[in-house]
């Protein structure tokens, strides 16, 4: 496939048979069908559309096109689409104004794909909102490389990491696993609560005493085997994976995988 550069000169015979009719709908012929993921091409000329089109569908996704720059919010709004490439030059409305619009509702990736070159440019449709931006002409190959780069940067921006399972109320001495309270004396709450507050730190039996009973009280240290017993079952029957780890001769830690 040659270079994309929005002339309508010296263009393959082939390129020309297909017409604006395959390109507009170009949602319903796509090769992946309605279930693949749908990138939007809003450009009014329908060779270079075509071309884009083309090459997204090699890539694996469905297209969707828009030559009209009025419909793009509107169809953004109804199906949004996994990243936007939208030509600058569009008669009319330009893609500034579209991408001002978008951005007011809207985080979807996008590129600005065109043919001025001028930095001035660039930067202001960048400054608006614009994700990145593709020079007239491009070769195919860096359109897919730069789509590739910026959905796996979005990708990265919106993995949010998983709550841990085992959340600790020390307000309301209360824990849960999954969401689910777990029924703690208030012994066994300050023993999950010492220990999860510095994951993987050892602390020994005499320690723990020190924490959970006052001063006064004349305990055997092997009471603390018994109550992280109990814990560790609540626990566990809540879901939980055993998180109470012993070290022999020594103590107890919380360990640091949850």
């Amino acid at each position: 496939m040659g270079r994309t550069d929005g002339t309508r000169h010296n263009r393959p015979q082939s390129w020309r048979n297909k017409g604006a009719d395959a390109v507009l709908d170009a949602s319903s012929k796509a090769r992946n069908g309605d279930t693949a993921q749908r990138i939007l091409v809003v450009e009014d000329d329908p060779i270079l559309a075509t071309v884009i089109a083309e090459c997204l569908r090699d890539l694996g996704y469905a297209v969707d096109v828009l030559a009209d720059g009025d419909q793009v919010a509107e169809h953004v709004r109804r199906q949004p689409p996994l990243a936007v490439l939208l030509d600058l030059g569009l008669p009319g409305r330009d893609g500034f104004s579209i991408c001002r619009e978008l951005r007011s509702f809207s985080t979807v990736p996008l590129i600005m794909v065109t043919a001025r070159s001028e930095s001035v440019d660039r930067m202001h449709g960048l400054d608006i909102g614009a994700d990145d931006y593709l020079c007239k002409p491009f070769e195919p190959g860096e359109l897919a490389a730069r789509l590739r780069a910026l959905l796996r940067r979005t990708r990265q921006w919106q993995v949010q990491p998983a709550a841990p399972p085992l959340q600790i109320d020390a307000a309301a001495l209360q824990a849960s696993v999954h969401g689910v309270p777990v029924t703690l004396t208030p012994i066994e709450f300050r023993l999950l609560q010492t220990l999860a507050q510095h994951p993987g730190r050892v602390y020994s039996r005499a320690q723990l005493l020190d924490i959970i009973y006052a001063a006064d009280h004349v305990i055997n240290d092997r009471t603390v085997d018994s109550h992280i017993k109990n814990l560790r079952r609540k626990l566990v029957e809540a879901g939980l994976e055993d998180p109470l780890g012993a070290v022999y001769g020594v103590g107890y830690r919380f360990l640091e995988k949850q």
